[in-house]
């Protein structure tokens, strides 16, 4: 992992908010790339919020791309373009939680700060078994006393990658691997049995599906319309085609004209279904169908918030995992 083998602040920050919620094989090609394209603080802070967010496309979970960008800002700001050094500083920055700012302070200043990310928490429950919903305030405060507990004097870096390696390696969600741990002797959950127990498992939600309709202009060079999604919204910041969900009961057909009256407050002829993808987000699913559209009256809206992608689909344009499918599978159609 490359950003174990820094010191770089810079870098070690947005090492840490990539692994938020990701998983270390799907961060690693990113974050090469994003370090070319933005090597230092200052690089970062001037580039456009469309080029960070088209650096960051695929990755998902786009606030902590804004955020990165926005704290870049204030680092050159206000902190000579360089990481604070403190939890306390760290904290003041957006998108930075307080085991975010542990992990930084500790991996990159040496500070004995505690961590208590995702692999932690089931290190430091089980390690000392913390029974209850990890995630609880009163559970989570006990997980932060004990995680405290563990960090040497001087030796904040280490315990900080030694919990994060244990967790990913060894001490793992499912079977963890108890007779290759180290800490099996001073595991309470290890020695009373509870390591598949600890933490509890979480009840599986049902993940909703939904059919979203867009609506695909194309101009006679092969672009294709685009709208800039609300910043403070899901998928903010992106580009995607004009778009509604399907109302229970209602024709794909019918979503989209009501979407594009209400959204755009434009008809239009629908021509042809050109495809559909399906794609998987956090908390549900959609089937993203897209119709290939011509206005019957009025004009697509212009100017900031609307652009067009250019006919072979690449470009400086960040799309939402599901509408790059769709224009993925536009061309492929229209390749063969």
């Amino acid at each position: 992992m490359a950003w174990r083998e820094t010191l770089d602040p810079y870098r070690i920050w947005v090492s840490e908010i990539m692994l938020q919620q990701t998983r270390v094989e799907t961060v690693a090609p990113y974050y090469e790339r994003f370090l070319l394209e933005f090597p230092d603080v200052g690089s970062l802070a001037r580039a456009s919020l469309d080029d960070v967010l088209k650096a960051w496309e695929g990755l998902g979970y786009y606030s902590r791309a804004r955020n990165l960008h926005k704290t870049a800002g204030i680092l050159v700001a206000r902190h000579g373009a360089r990481v604070p050094r403190t939890v306390e500083a760290l904290l003041a920055l957006p998108g930075i939680g307080r085991s975010t700012a542990g992990a930084i302070a500790a991996i990159a200043f040496g500070a004995d700060a505690p961590i208590l990310d995702a692999n932690a928490r089931r290190v430091v429950a089980r390690l000392f078994a913390v029974e209850g919903d990890p995630r609880s305030g009163r559970v989570e405060r006990v997980l932060w006393e004990r995680s405290a507990s563990l960090v040497r004097k001087g030796k904040g870096r280490d315990t900080a990658l030694a919990v994060m390696d244990l967790g990913a390696v060894v001490c793992l969600p499912n079977a963890p691997r108890c007779r290759e741990c180290p800490l099996r002797s001073c595991c309470s959950s290890c020695l009373r049995g509870l390591q598949d127990s600890i933490p509890p498992k979480r009840a599986k939600k049902m993940i909703p599906h939904h059919d979203v309709v867009a609506a695909v202009f194309r101009r006679t060079d092969g672009a294709m319309f685009l709208m800039r999604r609300p910043s403070d919204g899901l998928l903010g910041g992106l580009w995607a085609f004009p778009s509604g969900k399907r109302d229970p009961g209602e024709s794909l057909e019918d979503a989209l004209r009501r979407s594009l009256r209400e959204k755009l407050r434009v008809r239009a002829v629908l021509q042809s279904e050109v495809g559909a993808v399906r794609h998987a987000y956090s908390h549900y699913r959609i089937t993203l169908h897209g119709f290939l559209c011509e206005m019957s009256g009025g004009a697509l809206p212009a100017g900031e918030g609307t652009g067009w992608l250019p006919g072979h689909g690449e470009g400086t344009f960040a799309l939402p995992r599901a509408d790059r499918m769709l224009v993925e599978f536009i061309h492929r159609e229209e390749g063969r």
